[in-house]
Formats: structure tokens, C-alpha cells, sequence
């Protein structure tokens, strides 16, 4: 069987040897009919120099390089449409993903899993306020998303041929990877593990938030509960105004002095005019991806492709 490795890289140059190092042996244990495959976003540093270098030393380790930077999701995406292998990982480069995982990973597969999805138990390194934003994202996707998606979950992930061709064939522009192979579905099977810190470099998200793009994704590209929300928020406040009205109609007929420049009419202001920024803040964020949608630019653009065999074209 091929085994296909997707790794999307941007200033790793630091990273990609040991990265080499330690996978290698992994993978001639597992089959010697391998490839590897660095999804480059163009990197001021030696990144596809030492990828290059690599490659002259081994013909199963190939290289896509993009005529701009796309970013992490649109490289997984590419490496998945270039692939050939009847298994494919998509992993980072930086060794917070264990190549030692790979071998469990391959054994599902050969068990009859059609995605293996590693899940973080610990994530060294990191600091407390990623954390709890990473873990209170995965609950806010999980309760209004219209799929499930295992909460500790990155893009590192083993999919069976089949995944890829369902995912690859799928029209979204956003890459939100976890969101997409949800949507596909097949069996699907969880191994735990720790994360450890990275080997070298700096990470490219920041370093207390993460992506807040990648999870809006989530949030917004596959639920449409955000919308619901809003309604049911000026709803709310509709209801909170009448009894308001009310309240202040019983309490003069009742003859209670109200002062002058009642402080509550600034509150209400206020308040009123915050939900409706919020409302036409998530309007703009679903419009927003509507139109990126119908514009149907390209994905990604491929400047330089060293080994990688024709793109598997997307089914209609």
C-alpha cells in the first residue's frame, strides 16, 4: 500500500530535519512504498532550500510551493488533492504531532477505520488562556454545529482514500479541514495522546489565541445558529422594552416622581444599540463567506511542483 504524508510548512527550516530523521524509520516499519509531500507557502527563509536538499537525497519526498501564501488549510487541501496514497496523513512539521503515532494510526486503518483522529490529552507549551479558548471553542462548535466534531482535534488525522476524494470533492472555500472530513463522516475511531512542546521556530498563529479565523469557521461555515441567536436576542429585548413600558406607566399612575435624564433610557440606548452592532456584526460574517464562495476563486495555486504526481481531479 502507498502512504501518502501531508505536511503544510511556512518557515520551518529548522524543523524539517530532525522531522525527516525521526519519521523515516517510522515509516519503513510501517511500508516502504511511501511518500511525502511539503505543501510550502513561499517562506523568507531556507524552508524550500532545505526541503530541495531533501528531496536530491530521496525521490519520495516531494515538494508543492504556492505563488502566495494561502495558509495552513488551503496547503493541507492542496496536499490532499495531490496525494496518490490509498491512506493519507496530514501532520505538522514542528513534531507537536508524534510521528511515533503513526504506526497505531496505520494499524486502525488496516482494522477498517476510515479516519483515525489523534486527541490531545495534554498540550505542553501552550499557554493557559490558549487553552481555554481551544476548549471553549470545541463546546461552543459542538452544541451549534450540525455536525460533530471530537473536541482536542487539529488537522492531524489519518483518512482513507475515500475521505480524501469526498473531501477534496467538496466545494467550500473556508478549509476548515475538521469541519469538512465531519461533514464526509465514514467510521471513525479516536487515539489519545500528549502534546508536546515544538521542536524549534516560532508558531505561526498567535501565540495566546490561536486562529480565531479558523474557528469562526467553525462556528459560522457549519451552523447556522449564530443567526437564530441574534433573532432570538432582539426578541428578547423587544420583550424587556414592553415590560419596561409597563413597569413605567404602572409607577406613574401611581404617581412615583421619576428624575430627570432617567439613567435607564441610557441603558437601554446602549444596550440596544450593542445587539444590533452584534447582529449585523455575524450578518457580516455569513455574507462575508457567501461571498467568498460565489467568487469562486481558486483555492490555492500551485508555482512549483517537484515529484508530485497529476491532481486528482474532483468528481462531479
Amino acid at each position: 500500500m502507498l502512504l501518502s504524508l501531508v505536511v503544510p510548512v511556512y518557515k520551518e527550516e529548522k524543523n524539517i530535519p530532525e522531522y525527516l530523521r525521526r519519521i523515516r524509520p517510522i515509516l519503513s516499519g510501517v511500508t516502504e512504498d511511501y511518500e511525502i509531500i511539503f505543501s510550502l507557502d513561499p517562506s523568507p527563509d531556507r524552508t524550500e532550500d532545505v526541503i530541495l536538499e531533501e528531496r536530491a537525497r530521496d525521490e519520495r519526498i516531494k515538494l508543492l510551493k504556492f505563488s502566495r501564501r494561502f495558509g495552513q488549510p488551503m496547503a493541507s487541501l492542496a496536499g490532499l488533492s495531490y496525494s496518490q496514497g490509498d491512506a493519507v496523513i496530514v501532520m505538522d512539521v514542528d513534531l507537536q504531532d508524534p510521528p511515533e503515532l503513526i504506526e497505531q494510526m496505520v494499524a486502525k486503518w488496516r482494522e477498517g477505520y476510515d479516519v483515525i483522529l489523534p486527541q490531545r490529552r495534554q498540550r505542553t507549551g501552550e499557554p493557559w488562556i490558549k487553552k481555554l479558548v481551544a476548549e471553549t471553542g470545541y463546546k461552543v462548535i459542538n452544541k451549534i454545529a450540525d455536525v460533530k466534531i471530537p473536541p482536542n482535534t487539529g488537522d492531524f488525522r489519518l483518512m482513507s482514500r475515500r475521505v480524501v476524494e469526498e473531501v477534496v470533492r467538496l466545494k467550500e472555500s473556508h478549509g476548515f479541514l475538521r469541519g469538512m472530513v465531519a461533514v464526509v463522516g465514514f467510521k471513525q475511531c479516536l487515539i489519545p495522546f500528549d502534546r508536546t512542546a515544538r521542536f524549534a521556530g516560532e508558531t505561526n498563529y498567535n501565540r495566546f489565541f490561536g486562529s480565531l479565523r479558523i474557528g469562526f469557521n467553525g462556528i459560522f461555515c457549519f451552523s447556522t445558529y449564530a443567526l437564530t441567536l441574534s433573532t432570538q436576542l432582539g426578541f428578547l429585548l423587544a420583550a424587556a422594552s414592553i415590560g419596561i413600558a409597563l413597569l413605567y406607566l404602572a409607577m406613574k399612575l401611581a404617581g412615583f416622581p421619576f428624575p430627570v435624564g432617567n439613567p435607564t433610557i441610557v441603558i437601554l440606548t446602549l444596550l440596544m444599540g450593542g445587539i444590533q452592532l452584534i447582529s449585523i456584526g455575524i450578518l457580516g460574517e455569513y455574507i462575508g463567506r457567501i461571498y467568498e464562495e460565489v467568487r469562486a476563486r481558486p483555492k490555492f495555486i500551485v508555482d512549483r511542483a517537484e515529484g508530485v504526481g497529476q491532481r486528482r481531479a474532483a468528481r462531479d
